[in-house]
């Protein structure tokens, strides 16, 4: 079970998960790597010129320090790649980075207003590109580097996004504004220099205000009439219920009556 897994709430669930392209590996072990090779050329070169005395003992250890000192960065390096993870829930995007010291960064999906995606022709090539996601939050913005299949992160994010506004919808929830979903052929295009459609404007980030409690009431009373006898209905019922306690829209003791309310009409 990985880092993310265990920062789930009640009811989520992952539905994408990607990492970084594996040039992003190479690039962040270039040190080390060059360190191994270049005690590797010492070793040859001083037993083909025969070095012998103290000349042969300096030249094994530098050879020793650098292999061996080559070999540790590396293999923190490759613990920094794969424990370095995007992931999309079906309420949040989550970023996870940190090898003994964890970071995790997330944005609901009510907050999303754009993202906008950048793959140069080299990028498009290897199958990786960069991802911004724009938000209403404070940060502004979230940046995915360099992940692999972009373009399939970002159109997993937008049916996340349409299928989570659905869901409040029903509860009466009101969604926040839609992203601008340009195409990824038409953004993929611009890889010759053109920004891509998304960064030619500011996002227009207002995010949907949140409900009163009044309203949250409202709707929680309303979610039994609209359940009826469906187990699906009901189910998406609860999630909804679910979320409002979550945000602390409800109180627990609310969420608990009408979940039995609920359960009592199957």
């Amino acid at each position: 079970m990985s880092y993310a897994d265990t920062l789930l709430s009640t009811g989520e669930r992952i539905t994408h998960r990607v990492r970084q392209h594996w040039l992003v590996l190479l690039w962040g072990a270039r040190i080390p790597i060059a360190a191994i090779v270049a005690s590797l050329l010492i070793l040859v070169l001083s037993s083909a010129a025969g070095a012998t005395g103290m000349a042969s003992q300096l030249l094994g250890l530098l050879t020793a320090v650098l292999f061996l000192g080559g070999l540790v960065f590396l293999a923190w390096a490759t613990l920094r790649y794969l424990n370095t993870e995007f992931v999309l829930t079906n309420r949040r995007v989550v970023q996870v980075e940190g090898v003994v010291n964890k970071r995790a960064t997330d944005s609901s999906l009510e907050k999303i207003n754009d993202a906008v995606l950048t793959q140069s022709i080299f990028g498009r090539m290897f199958g990786f590109g960069d991802l911004d996601v724009l938000t209403a939050a404070e940060a502004g913005i979230e940046r995915f580097r360099m992940i692999i299949d972009p373009i399939g992160f970002k159109r997993a994010m937008l049916d996340a996004k349409h299928e989570y506004e659905v869901d409040m919808e029903r509860s009466g929830w009101q969604p926040s504004p839609p992203i601008r979903a340009a195409s990824a052929a038409s953004t993929t295009s611009t890889a010759g220099g053109t920004p891509a459609e998304g960064a030619s404007r500011p996002a227009e980030a207002s995010s949907a205000p949140a409900p009163s409690s009044a309203a949250a009431t409202s709707t929680v009373a309303a979610g039994p009439s609209h359940a009826g006898g469906n187990p699906d209905e009901v189910t998406r019922t609860l999630a909804s219920l679910a979320d409002l306690r979550d945000r602390g829209a409800i109180s627990e003791a609310e969420f608990e009556s009408k979940k039995a309310d609920l359960l009592s009409r199957l």
